[in-house]
Protein backbone atom coordinates (compact mmCIF):
# COMPACT_ATOMS: atom_id res chain seq x y z
CA UNK A 1 0.00 0.00 0.00
CA UNK A 2 1.33 3.40 -0.98
CA UNK A 3 1.34 5.92 1.81
CA UNK A 4 2.44 9.49 1.24
CA UNK A 5 2.41 12.29 3.79
CA UNK A 6 2.76 15.86 2.60
CA UNK A 7 3.74 18.93 4.57
CA UNK A 8 5.01 22.45 4.09
CA UNK A 9 2.07 24.28 2.60
CA UNK A 10 0.94 27.68 3.76
CA UNK A 11 -0.06 31.18 2.78
CA UNK A 12 2.35 33.53 1.04
CA UNK A 13 2.25 36.68 -1.02
CA UNK A 14 2.87 36.59 -4.72
CA UNK A 15 6.58 36.39 -5.39
CA UNK A 16 7.22 34.41 -2.24
CA UNK A 17 8.51 30.88 -1.78
CA UNK A 18 7.45 27.66 -0.13
CA UNK A 19 8.99 24.24 0.16
CA UNK A 20 6.78 21.18 0.23
CA UNK A 21 7.92 17.85 1.61
CA UNK A 22 6.58 14.34 1.23
CA UNK A 23 7.57 11.20 3.05
CA UNK A 24 6.76 7.95 1.28
CA UNK A 25 6.14 4.50 2.71
CA UNK A 26 8.68 2.93 0.36
CA UNK A 27 10.96 3.41 -2.63
CA UNK A 28 9.30 4.35 -5.89
CA UNK A 29 11.04 4.91 -9.19
CA UNK A 30 8.88 7.89 -10.10
CA UNK A 31 7.65 10.40 -7.57
CA UNK A 32 5.94 13.66 -8.24
CA UNK A 33 3.61 16.43 -7.31
CA UNK A 34 0.14 17.23 -8.55
CA UNK A 35 -2.22 20.05 -7.60
CA UNK A 36 -5.90 20.75 -7.67
CA UNK A 37 -7.52 24.15 -7.45
CA UNK A 38 -11.19 24.51 -6.46
CA UNK A 39 -13.42 23.68 -9.39
CA UNK A 40 -10.55 22.36 -11.46
CA UNK A 41 -9.16 18.99 -12.40
CA UNK A 42 -6.07 17.67 -10.70
CA UNK A 43 -3.05 18.59 -12.78
CA UNK A 44 0.52 17.45 -13.04
CA UNK A 45 3.17 19.76 -11.57
CA UNK A 46 6.47 17.90 -11.55
CA UNK A 47 8.01 14.46 -11.32
CA UNK A 48 11.42 12.96 -10.88
CA UNK A 49 12.76 9.48 -11.41
CA UNK A 50 15.16 7.74 -9.12
CA UNK A 51 18.16 8.83 -11.18
CA UNK A 52 17.18 12.48 -10.84
CA UNK A 53 15.66 13.16 -14.22
CA UNK A 54 12.89 15.72 -13.77
CA UNK A 55 9.82 16.75 -15.72
CA UNK A 56 7.82 19.92 -15.14
CA UNK A 57 4.55 21.39 -16.25
CA UNK A 58 5.10 24.38 -18.49
CA UNK A 59 3.34 26.62 -15.99
CA UNK A 60 5.97 26.02 -13.31
CA UNK A 61 9.17 25.63 -15.32
CA UNK A 62 11.91 27.88 -14.06
CA UNK A 63 10.08 28.54 -10.78
CA UNK A 64 9.62 25.12 -9.16
CA UNK A 65 12.27 22.51 -8.45
CA UNK A 66 11.60 18.92 -7.51
CA UNK A 67 14.19 16.94 -5.62
CA UNK A 68 14.35 13.76 -3.63
CA UNK A 69 16.45 11.97 -1.08
CA UNK A 70 16.06 8.31 -1.92
CA UNK A 71 17.61 7.10 1.32
CA UNK A 72 14.94 8.97 3.27
CA UNK A 73 12.12 8.16 0.84
CA UNK A 74 11.42 11.89 0.73
CA UNK A 75 10.56 14.16 -2.16
CA UNK A 76 10.53 17.95 -2.09
CA UNK A 77 9.04 20.71 -4.17
CA UNK A 78 10.77 24.07 -3.91
CA UNK A 79 8.40 26.72 -5.18
CA UNK A 80 9.77 30.18 -5.95
CA UNK A 81 8.21 33.26 -7.52
CA UNK A 82 4.80 32.01 -6.53
CA UNK A 83 1.80 33.36 -8.41
CA UNK A 84 -1.85 33.67 -7.46
CA UNK A 85 -2.66 30.92 -9.93
CA UNK A 86 -0.41 28.49 -8.02
CA UNK A 87 -3.04 28.45 -5.28
CA UNK A 88 -4.21 24.86 -4.91
CA UNK A 89 -4.10 21.73 -2.81
CA UNK A 90 -0.83 20.00 -3.58
CA UNK A 91 -0.56 16.23 -3.55
CA UNK A 92 2.52 14.07 -3.49
CA UNK A 93 2.37 11.09 -5.81
CA UNK A 94 4.20 7.86 -6.45
CA UNK A 95 3.93 5.82 -9.60
CA UNK A 96 3.26 2.10 -9.31
CA UNK A 97 2.75 0.01 -12.44
CA UNK A 98 2.24 3.20 -14.46
CA UNK A 99 -0.52 4.42 -12.16
CA UNK A 100 -0.06 7.47 -9.97
CA UNK A 101 -1.02 7.04 -6.35
CA UNK A 102 -1.65 10.22 -4.39
CA UNK A 103 -1.15 11.36 -0.86
CA UNK A 104 -4.35 11.33 1.05
CA UNK A 105 -4.59 14.78 2.56
CA UNK A 106 -2.46 17.02 0.45
CA UNK A 107 -1.11 20.33 1.63
CA UNK A 108 -2.73 23.66 0.88
CA UNK A 109 -0.81 26.43 -0.84
CA UNK A 110 -2.46 29.83 -0.93
CA UNK A 111 -0.86 32.74 -2.77
CA UNK A 112 -2.29 36.21 -2.30
CA UNK A 113 -1.84 38.80 -4.99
Amino acid sequence: QVQLVESGGGSVRAGGSLRLSCVASGHFYYMGWFRQAPGSEREFVASQDESGTSTYADSVKGRFTISRVNANMTVYLQMNSLKFEDTAMYYCAAEVARVWHYGGRGTQVTVSS
